[in-house]
């Protein structure tokens, strides 16, 4: 399983569709993490002022029709995650029957990601 990020008005954007975001046309990839907690220190890192309700995707990676590859993060891990951990990069967009389970993030009094919790 992976997690993927992203804003619940961009995932219901274009439902019949597979899932592309912008980070696929500038980076060439879709951004994704290996594990729920290094999950939180990304949106902790880079989504505590995108919209909410925030979203994470777990993806079964065997239904993905486009490659992924296990990539070291560049510069650098975000805070929080060890040094050496790989990330998994899908080289295209996200077919959503890969799409096995939604959760949504929790938020702390600080607006810090606290947990997931299966969306209701």
């Amino acid at each position: 399983m992976i997690y993927h990020v992203v804003p619940l008005g961009e995932w219901n954007a274009r439902p019949g569709q597979p899932y592309a975001p912008v980070s696929l046309e500038e980076d060439g990839f879709v951004h994704c993490s290996p594990d729920a907690e290094t999950t939180l220190a990304v949106v902790n890192a880079f989504y505590r002022g995108a919209p909410r309700p925030l979203l994470v995707l777990l993806l079964d990676e065997d239904r993905l029709t486009a490659r992924c590859a296990w990539e070291a993060a560049a510069p650098a891990p975000p805070p929080g995650v060890a040094e050496g951990t790989l990330f998994p990069h899908v080289l295209g967009p996200l077919d959503r029957s890969a799409v096995v389970r939604i959760q949504e993030v929790e938020w702390d009094e600080e607006g810090r990601a606290r947990g997931l919790r299966d969306q209701s």
